[in-house]
């Protein structure tokens, strides 16, 4: 046998663990529906709907234009996948309505990015849970302040003199979390951070992360490692944070 070459037990396990993810995927997928259902009574006429509308409307035209064998199952097919993007847009539209407002809600968007973003969580924040993260990516360096407004203004003043002094020219962004004018909403946060101008290239990215892991290494008070419960006590949390 090659050296290397996988033998058929490593095969059948990789493949029994992808079959495992898959179905873990499914189950997932299957609860997040259940969940979403009772909670949300349009989703099942919306998802019905767009599966039904779409379905028509090939049907139509196939028999007009005498495709109806072909288009029919078309229209099936992309009505299915309509009804999963509604599905999709309204659990995330019920998640982000849920977290909105809690401590470490921000932190939880960043974490979840997707592309090339270097997260760093609570590089700055008060015993009332107010927090400032970074966040390096192709248009500079971001600053994403949640928590009270009057609060964080200080806290991102510092943390974007501090910056400036380490990265120089690169472009910094700072943003606080809100519905108030010049603030960016939760569900809008992730959005906002791919309409940016690309500024910079991988390689001064990684500069730039070098130059402020210095920063990164002042550890401020901890943050939720998510969206805090609605209602949870937090005199427990702060009395940990001024421990710390």
């Amino acid at each position: 046998m090659a050296a290397g070459k996988p033998t058929k037990e490593a095969k059948a396990a990789a493949k029994a663990a992808r079959k495992q993810q898959s179905k873990e995927r499914r189950q997932q997928l299957w609860q997040a529906f259940q969940m979403q259902r009772k909670e949300d009574k349009l989703l099942l006429p919306l998802m019905i709907g767009a599966l039904l509308g779409s379905t028509a409307v090939f049907l139509v035209i196939g028999m007009i234009f005498g495709l109806t064998w072909f288009l029919v199952p078309l229209g099936v097919v992309l009505g299915a996948l309509g009804a999963f993007i509604i599905f999709g847009r309204r659990v995330q539209k019920s998640v982000y309505g849920k977290a909105e407002g809690q401590a470490g809600a921000a932190a939880w968007v960043l974490d979840n990015l997707q592309g090339k973003w270097r997260v760093t969580n609570g590089i700055a924040a008060t015993t009332q849970l107010d927090a400032v993260h970074r966040v390096i990516g192709l248009p500079g360096v971001v600053l994403v302040a949640e928590g009270s407004p009057l609060r964080v203004k200080s806290l991102l003043a510092q943390e974007k003199k501090r910056t400036a002094r380490l990265i120089g020219d690169t472009p910094i962004y700072d943003v606080v979390i809100g519905n108030d004018d010049g603030q960016v909403p939760l569900k809008e946060l992730q959005r906002y951070l791919t309409k940016l101008p690309r500024n910079i290239d991988t390689k001064r990215m990684d500069l730039i992360e070098g130059r402020l892991t210095a920063l990164s290494s002042r550890t401020g008070p901890a943050l939720p490692k998510g969206p805090m419960p609605a209602g949870a006590k937090m005199r427990g949390v702060q009395r940990t944070i001024r421990r710390r």
